[in-house]
């Protein structure tokens, strides 16, 4: 069974449909990018897979026991709450101290943890919300635009951060990227959305698309086709 399965899935929010007819699954061990321009509703789909958010038809199905760790596109502290790293992980409850040194020293942040959380850089403060999605061991790890605001060779880092994660624990990701040039060399498969599916499957498959093409332009087809992958199918449909 999958980790996490839609089936005809719609969300309407304010009496506007911004989800329709989506199915898609996520399985143990895999790392799957949803991709689409502003407004196509990445992180409504996220919440509603999660649910945060309710779906006004199809279904969505979870692993019993299914834990997800989950890191938000971004998350304000406010600057004069003095919330070290250490206890920002104590959220919402004391973790193990064990566990906790581990999860600290996996993601790169060891030395860190009296630091502010206001006082680290972009990268350090994305690698401590990791920290932070990790020690629930989760089965699945949901990213929403992990990396916004980092420069290239920080993104390209995270990622690859995350791909060693994955292997390691053998827990299935979802994530939504924003940057084509990177997300080749993070995912197993990709989805394009914009409201509905418009097209899936293996990066380099995908980059020839014509529904890809539609959403992104032809100027990014190397982006996705550099980089080979394992292929878990392909299925385009209309946007």
């Amino acid at each position: 069974m999958s980790l996490v399965s839609a089936s005809g899935l719609q969300v309407a929010l304010g009496g506007r449909v911004v989800l329709e007819d989506i199915s898609l699954h996520v399985d143990a061990g895999e790392i799957v990018t949803l991709l689409g321009p502003n407004g196509s509703g990445k992180t409504t789909l996220l919440r509603a897979l999660l649910g945060a958010v309710h779906a006004t038809d199809g279904t969505v199905e979870r692993k019993t026991d299914l834990v997800v760790g989950y890191v938000p596109q971004r998350l304000a502290i406010d600057p004069t709450l003095p919330l070290t790293v250490a206890r920002f992980l104590d959220l919402p409850e004391r973790a193990d101290r064990a566990r906790k040194g581990a999860v600290v020293a996996r993601v790169g942040i060891e030395g860190l943890e009296r630091r502010a959380m206001t006082e680290l850089s972009g990268g350090q403060f994305q690698r401590a919300l990791l920290a932070r999605a990790l020690l629930s061991e989760p089965h699945l790890l949901m990213l929403d635009e992990p990396t916004q605001g980092l420069d290239q060779a920080g993104e390209a880092a995270f990622y690859e951060l995350i791909d060693e994660v994955r292997h390691e624990t053998g827990c299935g990701v979802l994530m939504v990227s924003h940057d084509l040039h990177v997300v080749m060399r993070a995912s197993d498969r990709v989805i394009c959305l914009n409201r509905r599916i418009c097209c899936e499957g293996a990066p380099a498959q995908v980059a020839s698309m014509p529904a890809y093409h539609a959403l992104f332009g032809r100027g990014t087809e190397g982006a996705l086709a550099l980089y080979p992958h394992r292929h878990h199918g392909v299925r385009e449909g209309a946007a």
